[in-house]
């Protein structure tokens, strides 16, 4: 039996968001929750202590990344992920699986598994789904992954049905080889934008009864209401009783747009990578703070946030730090930015504890669409 459970306490009436806990074996987690990316087994800019500060209940590491450098045998033999990285709190790892049909280039497909060279120095690797979870049990991760097929947008039909008929085969290969009992093995739901596969592949995971689901190949270039459309097509087919995670998505518009049609779980490089480029999230919309306008402005980041960075530091700084190239710059907007949406998920758990999330999701679009 693995250390995962998942409860429901609460289900909005109005809409598909509801409330919940996930019990996992380094703590537990409220959902729905936002999961920031330590792609490196560190959130870029971010110490383990800042990321505790800001509400950090549990973060995302890349299987595929960890792998190549430095090795998931060297992580096991430190002790695993989570003292490797100084983290007490849960972990999930990806499977590497997005990564790697990224390198559409130098990789390819058979039924056993994927061939690949690597990005860093071109060496050849073979990664099968029963490789895969021995990578991801060495990383010791609370949450792992199966390897899944993604199918890229677009995508015609056989393609798509070929790559989600792979998935599904290579799901039940991962619960075979999958042994680690404090650690919980989700399955993905493939089928790129096509509905009937779509609630095809939500039916056969389920079927398999993974502790819990990952939905894959979306966000991947596609219009967001061609993503929405497709939660909604597979929603009623998603266990009520297990959690339900949106690989790859964290705008502010998209958590809300996912909680609201029953999503438990995000993760996003997008919070960090923006921040790095200058741009901020506030309650008034998106700020690029290297603009000329802001070189005198003394107000902070968002009036409305209470975050460390807007209590101290004024845009004009921020914006002297980023156009000077100062590390300092993208530590204080990544640390603004992930504050932003963990509290924002906050909000969200609390609306829907209150029976007021379609309310907060209308009051917040109202504000988030204006100038800052």
């Amino acid at each position: 039996m693995y250390r995962c459970k998942f409860e429901v306490h609460k289900e909005d009436a109005r809409t598909r968001a509801r409330l919940g806990t996930l019990h996992l074996t380094h703590g537990d987690v409220l959902t729905p929750i936002f999961m920031p990316v330590g792609t490196q087994a560190t959130v870029k800019t971010m110490s383990p202590d800042e990321l505790k500060e800001i509400g950090t209940q549990i973060m995302l590491s890349n299987t595929y990344h960890l792998f190549l450098r430095p090795g998931h045998e060297l992580i096991r033999d430190l002790g695993g992920l989570h003292r490797f990285m100084h983290w007490d709190r849960p972990v999930l790892t990806d499977s590497g699986g997005f990564q790697v049909f990224s390198l559409s280039e130098i990789r390819k497909v058979r039924e056993e598994g994927v061939e690949f060279r690597s990005h860093l120095d071109g060496s050849k690797f073979f990664l099968t789904p029963e490789y895969d979870m021995e990578i991801q049990e060495a990383l010791g991760a609370d949450i792992a992954m199966a390897f899944d097929e993604c199918s890229p947008y677009p995508c015609d039909y056989e393609r798509a049905q070929a790559a989600m008929g792979r998935t599904h085969r290579w799901a039940k290969r991962c619960l075979r080889a999958h042994t680690r009992e404090d650690q919980a093995l989700f399955g993905i739901v493939q089928g790129a934008f096509y509905k009937d596969l779509r609630i095809q592949s939500a039916k056969t995971l389920a079927d398999m009864d993974f502790p819990g689901y990952g939905i894959g190949g979306l966000s991947v270039g596609e219009p967001k209401p061609v993503m929405y459309e497709m939660l909604e097509e597979i929603e009623p087919y998603m266990p009520r009783e297990k959690p339900r995670y949106l690989m790859g998505v964290g705008s502010p518009d998209c958590l809300l747009e996912g909680v609201e049609r029953g999503i438990d779980m995000f993760d996003c490089v997008l919070a960090t990578r923006i921040a790095r480029n200058g741009t901020v999230f506030t309650s008034n919309g998106r700020l690029v703070i290297r603009n000329a306008l802001y070189a005198r402005d003394t107000r902070p980041l968002d009036e409305e946030c209470d975050c460390w960075v807007c209590r101290n530091f004024s845009r004009a700084y921020i914006r002297h730090l980023m156009k000077a190239g100062e590390i300092l710059g993208a530590r204080l907007t990544s640390y603004h930015n992930l504050y932003f949406l963990l509290h924002m998920m906050g909000d969200i758990r609390k609306a829907i504890a209150e029976d007021r999330f379609t309310e907060y999701k209308n009051e917040f679009f109202e504000k988030y669409n204006q100038n800052p």
